[in-house]
């Protein structure tokens, strides 16, 4: 049992380029300072937190993630990373916190922070350590550090017959084992967990702009390692739920009180071939929690053939926006994505983000626009600056180093790789309602992105409009556009959207209440400006100065830059269409 005590100091909230520091509203959503609703978009920073070779941190310098940030926030509008950070690197030793990796770990994350990105810091585990893997394995894990693992007595690691490395935590006993100690807490390993998760939370607190910090996940893809003939509901209940309360009071101590605890259920409990989970039989969460899951497509990873389309996520994406309301709090998908290696990547991933802006699929939407839902936060798996370009000895094996993909367990996620985006830009750099002056009531968006790698392939669009909007329908034909309705609450602030590259504002039309402008101006009631902290990545704004709490605002984004201008006459009959469209609705 650990019983040292690390003192622990309360911080000053830190501000970073004058964004205000998020938190969570009463109606399940993300609000700043102002009121606004926000939704963060990014990726997760990355994979190379796993290896060895690049000291357990997703950059080998810092200058290496000064260039990430800016690239990210330039090409794909980011505006939130989820940083990933190692227990073996805070804790190499028992009574050792390596504060050298936590300042570097800090310097690194500032380089996001000092761009306008928030950042939600995350303690990552897969197969809980690579200590358990034999130096011949066919796989490895990572998190917990070696002394860790010397305390406990493991059998000799086998996955037996699986197909996809998540199998181990189904089969392979060391790693059950070893997981099965954490949650009992054995040898007084969770203690020390929670130890040393004081130490870097105080460190990290002391260095880092609060402001800027979403929160923090403690435990990456939770799996029982036993259940101890219960049900994985039970389970939740009995082993996670208290990990997550115990978590949540060394936040507080540590200075983080004012930031919520990203909490995932049982790693599996919405996959093709699901278990029992999803903290469906626990108490409320309330504000000083997130929901947070992960979704990956298990069918199409391996027996499904088919390709992906219009609503193909809405089901799954909705059933982690139901399972965060009935938990009084907002929903975040932490992780999702898919191989580069699959030919169906680049749409499954396009029907990801679908589902993450709506509740209803694009043919459906215009005329059900009433039940689009909340727009779901989420961080894509993953960005990695080395991919292809990695030297990991798997395993501590110097004869068996790694250096294509990601550099473990045979993946392949990273949607960049020497400088350039693997996937079609369109996919990544969307337009999304980054802040919005009152309540989101709908919102989609039509990225006409392509079925091949980096913009190759076919085209087709999922947004259709009915026949019956005639001026809108030609106006959006074969053109990138999305729509957004929110209800005004008197907040004195702009709704902001990200502006994808592909939209320049002097050839952007937006339409809506509050105007109807073809070439988007930088002042006005309809306004373009530069992202906070980026050079030329633009955001649209759209102020409703003296609009009444309670009203109802629509906005009509078009992509228009196939056209030197469009008609004043055009722009008129489609305002009347869209403002009769939005008025003909029960909101």
């Amino acid at each position: 049992m650990v019983h040292a005590r690390w003192l622990l100091v309360l911080m000053l909230l830190g501000f970073a380029v004058a964004v205000p520091q998020p938190a969570l509203a009463a109606d399940n959503g993300f609000t700043d300072a102002y009121g606004r609703e926000l939704t963060f978009r990014g990726f997760n920073v990355s994979g190379s937190t796993k290896l060895h070779e690049s000291g357990l941190l997703p950059f080998r310098s810092t200058a290496d993630a000064a260039a990430s940030a800016a690239a990210m926030r330039e090409q794909t509008g980011a505006n939130a990373i989820r940083f990933l950070i190692s227990w073996e690197g805070v804790q190499p030793a028992a009574n050792t916190i390596d504060t050298a990796y936590l300042g570097r770990a800090a310097a690194q994350i500032k380089q996001f922070t000092d761009r306008g990105i928030h950042v939600l810091l995350d303690y990552h585990q897969d197969l809980y350590a690579s200590y358990l893997f034999n130096t011949g394995s066919w796989y490895t894990g990572d998190g917990a550090p070696k002394w860790v693992i010397d305390k406990g007595s493991y059998p000799a690691e086998s996955c037996g017959i699986c197909v996809l490395w998540g199998q181990n935590m189904l089969t392979n006993n060391a790693v059950r084992k070893a997981a099965y100690d954490f949650w009992h807490n054995t040898y007084g390993v969770q203690d020390a967990y929670l130890t040393q998760a004081a130490a870097a939370l105080t460190y990290l607190g002391d260095a880092l702009p609060k402001g800027m910090m979403l929160g923090v996940d403690p435990f990456n893809e939770p799996f029982d390692g036993g259940l101890d003939g219960a049900a994985g509901t039970t389970w939740e209940q009995s082993y996670l739920l208290p990990f997550y309360q115990r978590f949540r009071a060394t936040m507080d101590s540590a200075g983080w009180s004012a930031l919520p605890l990203y909490a995932e259920p049982l790693v599996f409990w919405n996959t093709t071939f699901g278990e029992a989970g999803g903290l469906t039989t626990i108490p409320a969460l309330g504000s000083r929690y997130v929901f947070n899951s992960h979704y990956y497509d298990g069918a199409r990873i391996t027996i499904d053939p088919t390709a992906a389309g219009d609503g193909t996520y809405s089901s799954a994406m909705n059933r982690i926006r139901d399972r965060a309301v009935s938990l009084g709090t907002t929903g975040f998908v932490s992780e999702f994505g898919n191989a580069m290696s699959n030919s169906r990547t680049p749409w499954m991933v396009r029907a990801m983000y679908q589902g993450l802006d709506s509740r209803l699929s694009g043919a459906a939407f215009w005329n059900s626009a009433a039940t689009s839902g909340v727009v779901l936060s989420g961080t894509q798996w993953h960005w990695d600056v080395y991919s292809g370009r990695h030297s990991e000895p798997m395993n501590g094996n110097p004869g068996k180093v790694q250096t294509t993909g990601d550099a473990w367990n045979g993946e392949d996620h990273s949607v960049i790789a020497g400088g350039a985006l693997r996937l079609d830009r369109r996919v990544l750099d969307r337009l999304y309602p980054s802040a919005v002056a009152g309540h989101t009531l709908a919102f989609a968006y039509e990225d006409l992105a392509r079925d091949g790698f980096a913009g190759s392939g076919a085209q087709k669009s999922w947004l259709t409009v009915p026949a019956r909007l005639t001026t809108i329908a030609s106006l959006v034909a074969s053109r990138q556009y999305g729509v957004l309705v929110w209800r005004d609450t008197a907040v004195t602030a702009p709704t902001e959207l990200h502006l994808p590259g592909s939209f320049g504002p002097a050839r952007t039309t937006v339409i809506s209440d509050l105007g109807a402008v073809s070439g988007v101006p930088s002042t006005g009631a309809v306004a373009a400006t530069t992202e906070t902290g980026a050079a030329t990545a633009q955001r649209l704004l759209l102020t409703a100065s003296g609009a009444t709490s309670g009203s109802v605002h629509v906005a009509l984004i078009v992509n228009t830059s196939d056209a030197a201008a469009i008609p004043a006459a055009t722009l008129t009959t489609a305002r009347t269409e869209l403002l009769n469209w939005a008025s003909g609705i029960s909101w």
